[in-house]
């Protein structure tokens, strides 16, 4: 009876170990093939546009600063067989590395095939505390007639390949957006005034649109 036993556990564990190997080495090879697919199709990461720049007000009266715009992005996915679905994006701008609003959220998207997508986020900063030359630069910058701000994004991407969608990537976007004085020899289409201490005030615009480095 023992013998019996021993033999039926011997042939059930014999059993589940050829079952776990044959699911194992299943699932090795759709990850296998899942694999080559993707290196096969290699998507490319999507392109972004800073087409536009109204900006309602910059307020360098205070030590602090304050900074109210509404940006146009857009972003277009290059590839012919890869869909690319944007998780967790945020908005923000910097200038001289600083931020100078605070991050909000972009909606997320599924971009198709060749598709073409826009965003429009208003970004603020209500008295932002900045270095002392943080904001001295930014008033000698006013001064020369040029700014130079950049709109960044940061958040998530996952690629779609048919049914199979990949785990997510982390995404980084850095858009230039130069505003120059009207008397300045430039183009652009909006204006606003800042105020750069006691009653003195000056007029921008945003010069034109601007590719944007993509890190994926």
């Amino acid at each position: 009876m023992g013998k019996e036993k021993h033999h039926r556990d011997w042939v059930l564990r014999r059993c589940c170990g050829s079952i776990a190997a044959c699911i194992l080495t299943l699932a090795v090879l759709v990850g296998f093939i899942v694999f080559v697919i993707y290196l096969a199709l290699h998507p490319s990461k999507p392109s972004f546009y800073l087409q536009d720049v109204e900006l309602h007000s910059i307020d360098l009266s205070d030590p602090a600063l304050s900074l109210n715009l509404q940006v146009t992005i857009a972003s277009r996915n290059p590839n012919d067989r890869v869909g690319v679905y944007y998780k967790t994006l945020h908005a923000f701008t910097t200038y001289r590395d600083e931020p100078v609003t605070i991050p909000v959220s972009m909606p997320a998207i599924y971009q198709g095939h060749k598709d073409t997508s826009v965003w429009s986020p208003v970004m603020s900063g209500d008295s932002v505390p900045v270095a002392a030359y943080v904001a001295e630069a930014m008033k000698q910058d006013i001064a020369a007639g040029y700014v130079l701000l950049h709109i960044k994004i940061d958040g998530r991407v996952k690629w779609k390949v048919g049914s199979w969608v990949s785990g997510g990537y982390h995404l980084f976007v850095n858009c230039p957006a130069l505003l120059a004085t009207s008397g300045s020899n430039v183009g652009g289409a909006f204006a606003m005034s800042a105020a750069v201490g006691g009653n003195s005030t000056v007029s921008l615009k945003f010069t034109h649109p601007a590719d944007c480095t993509v890190d994926v």
